[in-house]
């Protein structure tokens, strides 16, 4: 039997992890304890929710097309052909997204929008007219109907967006959503209160997350603190919250930054609000047109972009370096089973459930180098590097890496990917993500063979809060690039022995 990692060294615990935090007063009214006891095994991050949004900027991409394509086809005199007004619908959506006009904001206003409306209006017209001048010279749009062009989309545009502001404000207050304020001290009571007395913003807060152990400060809110990543993976839940304010960059500490995580997998949208500040003191710019929550400064905190091809691209990548290194290593690997089954009898290969992509289990493949004496010990014993059962051909496999040549045929299946964090049994899983609250938030990229941490020394007798950091940072900077880049290094020195095992 191999283990992934040898016993990890004790780390200072900062207090703001599930087993170091304070209690506090909660409300049960909004936040219900569990039922049931607390199962010791993974709890799986779920996948990030499509979640149907009132500020969704479908309704502004319509109004700014109708725009567009009513200006092309009533203006008297234009003469454009009919099949360019959806050509230039399209370059109102590229011009409006680019000046950031489609990003989701808590207070819309088409007024505060105008400079801007009139801009891009004034560069599309101005476009056209220089194309039609190079296409049909006889054709040239003059200085009066330009300047009507720019004006009629102008009013068009705003009048169309000024009734979806309308529309949404209303919506708002008529059905507010749950939200989760996250953030220390007063800041984030002030902000919850703001929330609580406006309801034109459509967030009704329904607990304070607390990230700095400062309960006291928040007990004049009357809503539930939520002091551990526990309580607050339940609010989520149980209130259906669907937007979570931040009253600091989620930069500013560990347990914050996988508090983004955690409402991430659950299809939350994000905001920063700043009511110290902060955002200027980081030097974060502030999005324009600006946005406020009652005179705090908000942005959203916008995702990722899902990067679809890339993904596709890294499993590409995958599934033929895989096939490749499968064919070009079956001499080694035929080898390897020999010499396992020579020196310790059949059952050549070991399998072993290990956590994968989103929390689903898969059975992870190795060359046996030690035979388990029973299950409950395959799943709980953190290592067998020293183990003295383990003979010359098992030690050799490990120090070497060659044990873990079968995992190619996990990565061709699908199991796992070529690069990653390295994935772990179920009950290691459980065990370290109740100590570490980002150690969940590895699962949000498929497993590997090797990973960023591994390549950085990361093996053996080392930090499990390490790993979870490195890993998380390689999920939250991840290229193709860097994948490859790992896998340089990791041929470079996957044939020099350790003593740790992987």
């Amino acid at each position: 039997m191999t283990m992934d990692s040898a016993h990890a060294r004790p780390t200072g615990q900062s207090g703001t992890g599930p087993a170091g935090t304070t209690a506090v007063r909660r409300s049960t009214a909004a936040i219900h304890p569990p039922r049931g006891p607390k199962a010791e095994q993974a709890r799986p991050v779920l996948r990030p929710q499509r979640v149907r949004r009132r500020d969704g900027i479908g309704p502004l991409l319509t109004v700014d097309a109708l725009a567009a394509v009513l200006t092309t086809t009533t203006l008297p005199g234009l003469g454009l052909p009919g099949q360019a007004a959806a050509p230039i619908a399209l370059l109102t959506a590229a011009l409006h997204a680019q000046a950031g006009l489609y990003r989701p904001r808590l207070a819309p206003s088409a007024l505060l929008e105008l400079p801007t409306l009139a801009g891009r209006a004034v560069v599309l017209w101005c476009g056209v007219a220089a194309v039609v001048a190079a296409v049909a010279p006889h054709q040239v749009l003059g200085w009066n109907l330009l300047l009507a062009c720019v004006c009629l989309h102008f009013l068009l545009a705003c009048a169309g967006r000024g009734l979806v502001n309308q529309i949404r404000r209303r919506t708002a207050v008529r059905a507010p959503r749950s939200a989760l304020v996250v953030g220390p001290g007063a800041g984030a009571g002030a902000v919850a209160a703001a929330l609580q007395g406006r309801p034109e913003y459509g967030l009704r807060p329904v607990g304070l997350a607390d990230t700095a152990g400062g309960a006291d400060d928040l007990t004049g809110s009357g809503l539930p603190l939520l002091a551990t990543h526990e309580d607050i993976r339940r609010a989520v839940i149980q209130n259906s919250v669907r937007h979570a304010v931040f009253t600091r960059p989620p930069e500013a500490d560990e347990r914050t930054a996988s508090l983004v995580r955690l409402f991430h997998d659950h299809g939350c949208r994000l905001w920063l609000a700043d009511p110290a500040g902060t955002a200027k003191v980081t030097g974060m710019r502030v999005a324009q047109p600006a946005d406020h929550l009652w005179g705090y400064a908000v942005q959203p905190m916008l995702p990722r972009p899902a990067r679809t091809l890339e993904r596709c691209g890294k499993r590409i990548i995958d599934s033929t370096l895989a096939a490749l290194a499968l064919c070009a290593a079956a001499p080694v690997m035929g080898a390897c089973a020999l010499a396992v089954r020579l020196s310790d009898g059949p059952g050549v290969i070991f399998r072993q459930e290990r956590v994968g992509l989103y929390g689903r289990p898969f059975t992870l493949l190795k060359f046996r180098t030690l035979r388990p004496a029973d299950e409950h010990e395959s799943a709980t014993r953190w290592t067998v590097a020293n183990d003295n059962r383990m003979g010359p051909v098992g030690s050799f496999l490990r120090k070497s890496s060659l044990d873990e040549l079968p995992q190619l045929w996990n990565v061709l299946r699908g199991d796992m990917s070529l690069v990653g964090p390295r994935p772990e049994r179920p009950f290691f899983v459980a065990k370290f993500a109740s100590v570490h609250p980002g150690y969940e938030a590895r699962h949000r990229m498929p497993v590997g063979i090797t990973g960023l941490a591994q390549i950085n020394g990361l093996r053996g007798d080392t930090s499990i809060e390490d790993r979870a950091r490195f890993d998380n940072h390689y999920i939250d900077t991840w290229s193709l690039w860097q994948d490859l880049w790992i896998l340089a290094r990791t041929a470079a020195s996957f044939f020099r022995f350790r003593l740790g095992g992987s």
